[in-house]
């Protein structure tokens, strides 16, 4: 039985062939490289006949390195590698039919539990910034995505800049314009990488117990951090995805009904590249009953909702707000708390529990939960399930760049706005310090203008032009449990001050706002101090390792 829908790559024109750069290998790298790799030309790509601790450890290694997956294979990987008896394989070419139980089970009966039995190691690179965060939605998913602080975004591939280029901007009247604002973004961003990067040096010393290299790297990384916010959201990373056949279906019938032209054309990459491996779990995908039905649903419904909030709301004037507002909370959390740690250790209905918990004195019910807490000797000493009886729900208005890293926390709700100019950008004072800042204020400037003129043609695509350092709506709702791990987490030392901030406004909001002095209490491993080089802990860590 042949692979549905395998009849070959999704079909481009002339012009949107140069939306990726393809990559050159020798003949004898092109023939390792076939054995484990689905395609050796396309942006995205399936690992197949590698140990499980080959391909994880290639993905923990992608996110900090410029090079493309199959380059990092084949320059630090396949050495380690016993490859010989692997040497009548193609990947490429994909599997020849089905496997019988799956196709009979999964797509005849339905049993969708059969389809997270299943899981590839999928590489995504390539991809615009704007692209990642509707790759990373899926919560049942593990993804490990290009750093804007270990890599300068200066490096050019294939002799261009790293971002997006959408065929149809290209080929409308912006399209030249697009590339030279581009251009000249990355252009300030370099220059100002390099001014903050000797600023930071003249200004920071290097400890005599730091070897020189440990130095450059934690002062190179404080560099990229301010100036990460020039860059525009069309900027491309490299993403890698792992996870069932399930969640990839899902993943992709979301794409294919998505407004951004991008997100739907990558969508038929992965389902061609996925379809080598596991092909059963992806018959409904484009069968129009099915999963072509599923698509429709979800466009109508955010087509048709899109519409009525624009009628209702679209001209309200938007009115200075916070960073961080607290904006629903459970006045009566703690009791619930406390009574859900009682649950588990009693044989009382839980509506009993609470009456009993509401009487307790507060030093009874201080001496429950420090006991379910215990001694937490370090972050990853978290508290059971008792503290997901209490949610939060923060509307937040950060720069783009520290969404990007809170979005990455996925088990919780987390919903954004259209990412845009309208609300303003974060300057980082070590950008004025270094005497950048007038390079940064010109690149804010010029994604504004760029955006203001694509925006009525190209609505979806606009925000390509917008900088990181450009502020985003967005709201997050999560239990105090995922509050635990994710403000102690994004509060270390290392993490970037942008997010830093964040999650230490909303442990405060916690504890003073919400008065849930206990669920606050918990959290002791948050930061709230950063060393001068937020990185230097980290890279003395990876020397010591490396020197073992």
């Amino acid at each position: 039985m042949g692979v549905p829908g395998l009849t070959g790559p999704p079909s481009y024109d002339d012009l949107s062939m140069s939306v990726y750069v393809p990559e050159d290998f020798t003949p004898d790298e092109a023939d390792v490289l076939r054995r484990y790799f689905t395609n050796l030309d396309g942006p995205v790509f399936a690992l197949v006949n590698l140990p499980e601790v080959v391909k994880g450890a290639l993905f923990a290694r992608y996110s900090r390195s410029p090079k493309s997956l199959r380059r990092l294979f084949l320059d630090e990987f396949v050495n380690d590698l016993d490859i010989e008896g692997d040497e009548s394989i193609d990947a490429t070419v994909g599997l020849e039919r089905a496997e019988e139980l799956y196709e009979k089970v999964f797509f005849e009966y339905g049993d969708d539990s059969v389809a997270q039995l299943g899981g590839v190691h999928l590489a995504c690179e390539q991809a615009s910034n704007i692209l990642t965060k509707i790759l990373e939605w899926g919560r049942l998913m593990s993804y490990l995505e290009q750093s804007t602080r270990y890599i300068a975004y200066d490096a050019r591939l294939g002799g261009r800049y790293r971002f997006f280029r959408d065929p149809a901007v290209l080929a409308s009247q912006f399209g030249t314009r697009y590339v030279g604002d581009m251009d000249r973004m990355f252009d300030a961003y370099s220059a100002a990488v390099n001014q903050v990067t000797n600023h930071v040096r003249d200004t920071i010393p290097r400890d005599p117990a730091d070897s020189e290299f440990v130095y450059r790297q934690a002062t190179r990384a404080k560099a990229l951090d301010a100036t990460r916010g020039m860059l525009p959201a069309a900027s491309l990373s490299n993403l890698g995805i792992y996870g069932s056949g399930q969640a990839f279906e899902a993943l992709l019938l979301r794409m294919r009904a998505h407004p951004l032209p991008e997100a739907r054309h990558y969508a038929e990459l992965m389902l061609h590249e996925l379809r080598k491996v596991i092909p059963s779990f992806l018959r409904r995908v484009d069968l129009a009953d099915r999963g072509g039905a599923w698509s429709d649903y979800l466009e109508q419904t955010r087509t048709a909702t899109a519409d009525l909030v624009a009628q209702l709301f679209g001209d309200a004037p938007v009115a200075p707000s916070p960073e961080v507002q607290l904006v629903d909370f459970d006045p009566d959390a703690e009791n619930k708390l406390v009574a859900a740690i009682c649950y588990s250790h009693s044989h009382l209905p839980e509506h009993d529990l609470l009456e009993r918990v509401r009487v307790l004195t507060a030093d009874e019910k201080v001496a429950l939960v420090r006991a379910y807490v215990g001694e937490r000797s370090n972050r990853r000493h978290k508290p059971g399930r008792a503290f997901e009886r209490v949610d939060y729900r923060f509307d937040v208005l950060s720069d783009y760049g520290a969404f990007r890293d809170l979005q990455r926390h996925r088990m919780l709700t987390l919903e954004w706005q259209t990412l845009t100019p309208n609300h303003g950008y974060i300057r980082p004072d070590l950008v004025d310090e270094s005497g950048a800042g007038g390079l940064f204020d010109e690149t804010m400037d010029r994604s504004a203008r760029l955006f203001d003129d694509l925006k009525g043609q190209f609505p979806e695509q606009a925000s390509y032009a917008v900088s990181m350092a450009y502020r985003l709506r967005y709201v997050m709702q999560f239990n105090a449990r995922e509050a635990i791990h994710m403000l102690e987490l994004r509060s270390a030392p290392q993490g970037h001050p942008s997010y830093r901030r964040v999650v230490l406004e909303m442990h405060r909001l916690i504890a003073q706002e919400a008065r849930h002095y206990a669920v606050a209490e918990a959290m002791t491993h948050l930061t709230t101090e950063a060393p001068e080089l937020e990185r230097l802990a980290s890279e003395r860590r990876a020397e010591q390792r490396r020197n073992s």
